[in-house]
C-alpha cells in the first residue's frame, strides 16, 4: 500500500492537472503552441532595479516566461553581454539611455513606457522613467507573447490617457456585494490585517496588467465604521499588497461620519468643529497609508446623508472634504447620481443641481458622472452633465457588474457600450468636443482626470460569475488606459488570452461579443424603452410596475404607454430634458425623423402607428425587435455549441448552460414585454411570430424574493 502511495504521489509531482476554472484570468501562462521563435528575444532577460515594485515586475515576467515556453526562466537584475531583453528606467540601468532617447522619455510621464529593438543592437528594450512604468511595460509585452504578436521592429510607446483609473467596489463590511452576481465581497474583513488572500495579489496583478491603479473597497452606501481605527488597520494591510502593483487604496466617506463615530452633535460641512474632525482623520489614515488616494462620496441620494441635509450645496460638502485631504494630495470623487422628488423629470436632475455649481468645486474634486441620466441602463443616450461643466473636471462612472443587464447569467461584453458613450460629440465647443476628451481633462485642460468601473468582482472561483463578464474588468482597464481601444481589439486580446489564439474559436466568439450588446438591448429594451426590471432587485421584466411610493421608482413613469403611444416626451413640449444638451443635438434628438430610433422612447411619446425607417409601424417594428434578438439568441446558443472541440471542458460547459439560461430569459423578457404593451396598442402580434405560450397574468405573478446583489 505503501508503495502505490508513493507512485501516486510521484506521478501527481510530475503532471500536476490545472483546473481551468476561470481563476487565472487573462494571465493564464499556458504554453504556446510553438514558442521556439521567442527564443532569440529572451536571452539572458534583465528587469533592472531593486524596489518592490520591479521585484514584482521580475516575478511576473518569470511566470510568464516559464509558464509560455514551457522552460525555467531567471530574470537578472542586471544585464549581462548576453542579454537580448532588458528592462529599466535611466535611474536603474546605464544600458536604458543607450537604448531609448530622453526626448522620447520625456514624453511618456510617470506611467508610461517604451517597448522598442533593432536589429542593429539585437536587444529589446522596455524603458520607463518610473518603476512603475517598468511594470506596466513588461505586462504589455507579456501580452505580446500570449497573443503571439510580431516581436520584430517594435517600437511601442504608451503613455494612460486618463490619471485616475479605478475600480469601484460596492462592497460592505458584512461581505455581502450590493448589485454583486459573483458570491461574496473578496476582502474578508473579519480575518484581515492578519490573513492575507494570496487572491489579494492576484487581484493586484490582474489590475495593474490593464492599467488600473487604484481600488474603492467600500460600498457608496457608506458605512462610517470602515473610518475606525480598527478598519484603518484593515485598509493598510491591503495598500502594503497593493502597493507593488501600483495600486492605491480609496474608501467611501459617510458625510455622517463625524456624528456617528465622532460624537459630534452636527455633520455640517461649514461648522469649524466638523472641519477639524474630517482634518484630524485625515491625518490619522494617511499615518497608516501614506499613499491614500482619497474618498468617494455618495451623498443626498437615495437616502444617504449629505450637505444639504445642513441646507449646503455639494460644493461645500466637496470643499470640505477636499480641505481635509488637500495636504496629503488626497482628492475627492463626489456622485452626480442625485435625484429627489421635487424634479419634473428624473433625466433632468443631476445637471439641474451640479450645473450652477460650475466652478466653485475644489481642484482636488471631480465630479463623478453616470454614462447616462438615469441609472445604468441596457442603452442611455449620454449624460448631458458631460459638456455642460467646463470649469469642474468630470469623471466618468460606468458599471461592470451587470445590475440591469442581465445580472450573472447573460453573456455581455461591455465595451461597444463603452465606446458608444465615449465617442459620444457633446458639441460644447463646436465638433469634437467628445465625452473622451472631456473626461481625460484634453477639452478643458484639466490634470486631473478618471474613469471608474463599478466592479463585478466577487469570491467566485472565476471572480466575476460568467466567465465572459471577466472580459468587462478588462475592458475598462484597457480603455481607462487608452481610450481610443477598439471593441474589436479590446476582445481579440482578451479572448487569446483567456481562451486560446486559435482563430477557429476567437473569429467566431469575437462576433458573439461583438454583437452581444444590440443583442441584448433588443430583447430587454429596444428603441429607447428603459428601467422596465422588476422593482428592487431588477431581475427580469416588470414594464407594469406601478406599486412604489414615489413616481420616478416605478417603470410605468418611464415608458409612458397608453393607448396612443409609448415613450417618455422629452422635447420642449414635454419635460423638454433635451435642453439640457447642445442646440446641434437638440435639433436631432428633438425631430421624432431624425431621432436615433435607439434613442426615440428616450425622447418621443410615438404613436403606435408612426412609420419607421423600416417602413414598419412602431408596434410592428417593438414586435420585429424582441422576435429578431430572439432568434438571434439562438444562433449564439447554436454557434457555442460547435466550439467545445477548442476550450477546456470546465469553462465550455458552465458558458453553454449560461447561454441557455439567456435564451430562456430573453423569451421571457419578449413574452412579457410585448403581451404587456399590447394592452395599450390594441393589435396583434402579427402571425409570422411564435406566439408567447403562456398570458400575461403568468408573468405579471412571478415573483422572486431571494436574488443575489439586492440593495439593503
Amino acid at each position: 500500500m505503501k508503495a502505490i502511495i508513493t507512485i501516486l504521489l510521484s506521478f501527481v509531482s510530475i503532471s500536476p492537472i490545472q483546473a481551468e476554472n476561470g481563476y487565472e484570468l487573462w494571465l493564464r501562462y499556458h504554453r504556446l503552441a510553438d514558442p521556439r521563435p521567442l527564443a532569440q528575444f529572451l536571452t539572458a532577460p534583465a528587469v533592472c532595479g531593486n524596489s518592490p515594485v520591479i521585484a514584482a515586475a521580475r516575478e511576473e515576467l518569470t511566470k510568464a516566461l516559464s509558464g509560455l515556453t514551457g522552460h525555467s526562466y531567471t530574470i537578472l537584475s542586471t544585464p549581462n553581454p548576453r542579454t537580448s531583453f532588458i528592462a529599466g528606467t535611466p535611474a536603474s540601468s546605464r544600458v536604458i539611455p543607450t537604448l531609448v532617447s530622453s526626448h522620447d522619455l520625456a514624453a511618456i510621464g510617470e506611467e508610461g513606457f517604451i517597448i522598442t529593438n533593432t536589429i542593429s543592437n539585437g536587444r529589446t528594450a522596455i524603458a520607463a522613467n518610473t518603476d512603475i512604468g517598468v511594470l506596466y511595460g513588461i505586462f504589455h509585452f507579456i501580452r505580446l507573447l500570449q497573443t503571439q504578436q510580431p516581436l520584430q521592429r517594435l517600437h511601442i510607446v504608451s503613455t494612460p490617457k486618463i490619471k485616475l483609473r479605478l475600480l469601484d467596489h460596492w462592497d460592505n463590511l458584512d461581505r455581502t456585494v450590493e448589485r454583486g452576481y459573483a458570491g461574496a465581497s473578496i476582502w474578508n474583513w473579519h480575518h484581515l490585517p492578519d490573513v492575507l488572500d494570496q487572491r489579494y495579489t492576484d487581484y493586484a496583478r490582474a489590475n495593474a496588467s490593464i492599467g488600473i491603479n487604484g481600488a474603492v473597497l467600500t460600498n457608496v452606501n457608506a458605512d462610517a465604521q470602515v473610518l475606525t481605527r480598527p478598519y484603518l488597520e484593515k485598509v493598510k494591510a491591503l495598500a502594503g499588497v497593493f502597493r507593488p502593483y501600483g495600486i492605491k487604496v480609496y474608501l467611501t466617506a459617510r458625510f455622517s461620519a463625524p456624528v456617528e463615530i465622532g460624537g459630534l452633535r452636527t455633520a455640517d460641512p461649514l461648522n469649524d468643529t466638523v472641519q477639524l474632525w474630517w482634518k484630524e482623520k485625515a491625518r490619522e489614515i494617511y499615518s497608516l497609508v501614506p499613499d491614500f488616494g482619497g474618498f468617494l462620496v455618495k451623498a443626498n441620494s437615495e437616502g444617504q446623508p449629505g450637505p444639504q441635509d445642513y441646507s449646503r450645496t455639494h460644493a461645500d460638502g466637496a470643499n470640505m472634504l477636499a480641505a481635509a485631504l488637500a495636504p496629503f494630495r488626497g482628492i475627492v470623487m463626489w456622485r452626480a447620481f442625485v435625484y429627489s422628488q421635487q424634479s419634473s423629470d428624473r433625466f433632468k436632475q443631476a445637471y439641474e443641481e451640479f450645473t450652477p455649481l460650475d466652478g466653485r468645486f475644489s481642484p482636488h474634486v471631480l465630479v463623478q458622472v453616470k454614462n447616462g441620466p438615469i441609472d445604468f441602463q441596457p442603452r442611455e443616450p449620454f449624460s448631458p452633465l458631460f459638456g455642460a461643466m467646463p470649469h469642474t473636471p468630470l469623471m466618468m462612472e460606468f458599471q461592470l457588474t451587470q445590475e440591469y443587464t442581465g445580472q450573472g447569467t447573460h453573456l455581455l461584453f461591455e465595451a461597444p457600450m463603452f465606446r458608444e458613450v465615449l465617442d459620444a460629440d457633446t458639441y460644447s465647443k463646436g465638433s469634437g468636443s467628445t465625452i473622451a476628451r472631456t473626461i481625460d481633462g484634453s477639452l478643458d485642460q484639466f490634470p486631473l482626470s478618471g474613469m471608474a468601473g463599478v466592479s463585478n468582482i466577487g469570491s467566485d472561483i472565476n471572480w466575476c460569475g460568467h466567465p465572459f463578464a471577466q472580459a468587462n474588468w478588462y475592458a475598462l482597464g484597457r480603455l481607462s488606459w487608452d481610450h481610443s481601444l477598439s471593441s474589436a481589439q479590446i476582445a481579440d486580446e482578451w479572448l487569446r488570452q483567456t481562451f486560446t489564439n486559435d482563430p477557429a474559436f476567437v473569429v467566431p466568439v469575437k462576433k458573439i461579443m461583438l454583437r452581444s450588446h444590440d443583442l441584448l438591448v433588443n430583447y430587454m429594451t429596444p428603441l429607447g424603452l428603459a428601467h422596465i426590471m422588476y422593482n428592487g432587485h431588477h431581475y427580469g421584466p416588470m414594464p407594469w410596475g406601478n406599486s412604489l411610493g414615489r413616481p420616478d421608482w416605478n417603470p410605468v413613469y418611464y415608458h409612458r404607454a397608453d393607448s396612443t403611444g409609448i415613450g417618455f416626451n422629452r422635447t420642449e413640449t414635454g419635460s423638454n430634458a433635451l435642453s439640457q444638451y447642445a442646440p446641434e443635438l437638440q435639433a436631432q434628438f428633438g425631430n421624432l425623423d431624425r431621432c436615433p430610433e435607439e434613442y426615440l422612447f428616450w425622447f418621443h411619446h410615438v404613436p403606435w402607428q408612426h412609420r419607421m425607417r423600416s417602413g414598419r409601424t412602431c408596434w410592428e417594428e417593438l414586435c420585429y425587435r424582441y422576435y429578431a434578438a430572439t432568434d438571434s439568441m439562438k444562433a449564439v446558443v447554436q454557434a457555442w455549441g460547435e466550439l467545445g472541440k477548442y476550450i477546456d471542458t470546465e469553462r465550455y460547459h458552465l458558458v453553454q448552460q449560461l447561454l441557455n439560461v439567456q435564451l430562456k430569459e430573453a423569451i421571457w423578457w419578449r413574452n412579457a414585454c410585448l403581451l404587456y404593451f399590447q394592452t395599450f396598442s390594441r393589435k396583434p402580434i402579427p402571425g409570422v411570430y411564435e406566439q408567447p405560450d403562456h398570458p400575461l397574468e403568468y408573468y405579471r405573478q412571478l415573483r422572486f424574493v431571494f436574488v443575489p446583489g439586492q440593495s439593503k
